[in-house]
């Protein structure tokens, strides 16, 4: 299955949702397998939801998601895209973790300021060579992720990109690139 649906495609509302670009990177970065278990914890809109259900059809999604508004937009989408194998788990994380099963992959997109918690229970959890993907837009955040896979290194081989996406806007007859925010995209693997 393709991964790329555009954003638009998505129904939007007013969450915040994982831009195209940087959704396609993230799923690459998850290397999620066709049977994969897949945490998308603060999962918005779904979109990163949607398409990780679709690169796992025997697989399954949890998406994780506090806003009564997402968790009707993950719902929604899921149903727009045919998405059967997602779960929504309404709630905050870590707590919201509590039951699901061990994983293959999970996606972070927001953590709540309890970034290290999650990765505690996430981690108990991850299958050999399983990995998480973390994108963060501040520095708070990719400082923690860091500090959280050196103090496990043992545990995790990681890395870090950050990543700045342009789109060219009409202006009058020009056109010119317009930046959107730039994302770090920290991904660990479990050793």
């Amino acid at each position: 299955m393709n991964i790329g649906i555009k954003d638009e495609d998505f129904v939007r509302g007013k969450v915040p949702m994982t831009k195209e670009e940087i959704r396609i990177l993230t799923l690459v970065k998850a290397r999620i397998a066709p049977d994969a278990v897949v945490y998308d914890v603060g999962a918005g809109t779904g979109s990163i939801s949607i398409e990780a259900a679709r690169m796992a059809p025997q697989g399954h999604v949890y998406a994780i998601e506090k806003n009564p508004d997402g968790i009707a937009l993950i719902a929604e989408n899921a149903k727009k895209f045919g998405a059967e194998n997602i779960t929504v788990v309404e709630g905050t994380a870590p707590d919201a973790l509590a039951d699901l099963p061990a994983l293959d992959a999970a996606i972070i997109g927001g953590s709540g300021r309890k970034l290290a918690d999650i990765l505690d229970i996430i981690g108990a959890r991850l299958r050999p060579q399983g990995r998480i993907v973390a994108n963060a837009i501040t520095m708070q955040t990719v400082a923690a992720c860091l500090d959280y896979f050196h103090a496990h290194k043992d545990d995790y081989s990681y890395e870090a990109v950050q990543v700045q996406i342009n789109r060219l806007e009409r202006v009058g007859p020009y056109d010119m690139a317009k930046a959107l925010n730039p994302i770090y995209i920290i991904t660990a693997e479990r050793k």
